[in-house]
């Protein structure tokens, strides 16, 4: 079995921690990788939208925000009815999973550019759409448990966390300066394996300090973080396959529907949910639900959409 090798990075991050390594990347490092990544997906996204832009993106738009809708609702019933977490801390793992991973979503991009399957060049334009709703939504269930938080930074946090500045910001230069990108591609292009790479091997560092934290309720958050992607990715794929989407986008579509955000949301949540019990979201996102999709999970859903084209 041949292993991806920005998979690998994120392996070896984790073999690290598990073998107690003294090794860490220093946080100023993680930090500017993320900002590049983040920004290196919207201008990609808004060059391709410039080229590209048309009624029919708004309608898959549409279709793309309902499955940030009806997710976070899945996994509310899940973790509150099933699981029987405290509403607030069932609403607030909720949002996190009909949000979206942005570091997911760029190793099924490298995945597909390694194994050259295309894909729709606008498809960032639907990571920024889904990082919202799943807030909202996950607010909504929440009930009156915000009365507590300042709605004001609660807002804030919604529409100016860094994941929406940034990718949005990038759209927009992509979109407006589409002919001028020969001038920054050597960074936020061809550069971009790399610095995945590099942001990979961090987070198979934090996911293995995370799973070490798991305790109360492991059965249940373990079962629910592997579940919950699987039921993401057959709603992905099926409304990607609703609104003619090519194969990469089929595949693109799954992984946003089975990744759980881990930096956008947690900050969203710890602002609007102060009271929650936020180890517990992060934990499962990023300890559990981002590996499994990292090792497993992108390769099941490039087979689920193999299955599905024919």
């Amino acid at each position: 079995m041949t292993i991806d090798i920005v998979v690998a990075f994120f392996l070896l991050g984790v073999v690290s921690r598990l073998l107690k390594s003294p090794f860490a990347i220093p946080e100023s490092l993680y930090k500017s990788l993320t900002i590049m990544l983040m920004l290196a997906i919207g201008l990609k996204g808004g060059v391709a939208l410039s080229r590209h832009a048309s009624a029919n993106i708004l309608s898959q738009s549409l279709w793309v925000l309902s499955l940030g809708v009806i997710l976070p609702v899945i996994a509310f019933f899940f973790a509150f009815v099933i699981g029987r977490l405290k509403r607030i801390d069932a609403a607030s793992l909720a949002a996190h999973y009909g949000s979206v991973s942005v570091g997911t979503y760029a190793v099924a991009v490298a995945v597909l550019d390694n194994r050259q399957i295309a894909y729709e060049a606008y498809f960032p334009l639907f990571v920024v759409l889904l990082e919202m709703p799943a807030i909202a939504i996950g607010l909504a269930l929440a009930k009156n448990q915000t009365e507590g938080s300042n709605r004001s930074h609660v807002l804030h946090e919604i529409f100016l966390n860094q994941g929406m500045v940034l990718m949005t910001g990038g759209l927009l230069i992509g979109y407006l300066c589409a002919e001028q990108m020969s001038r920054i591609t050597p960074l936020f292009i061809d550069l971009f394996p790399a610095i995945l790479a590099l942001f990979l091997l961090e987070m198979g560092m934090v996911a293995a300090d995370r799973l070490k934290g798991l305790k109360d309720s492991i059965s249940f958050l373990i079962t629910f973080a592997v579940a919950m992607p699987l039921i993401g990715a057959l709603l992905g794929a099926a409304i990607g396959h609703a609104i003619a989407l090519s194969p990469g986008g089929l595949i693109l579509l799954a992984v946003l529907g089975a990744s759980a955000s881990y930096i956008a949301v947690p900050a969203a949540m710890r602002a609007a949910l102060p009271n929650a019990d936020h180890g517990l979201s992060i934990t499962a996102s990023l300890g559990v639900t981002f590996p499994f999709n990292v090792i497993v999970g992108i390769p099941l859903y490039i087979t689920l959409v193999e299955m599905i084209v024919g």
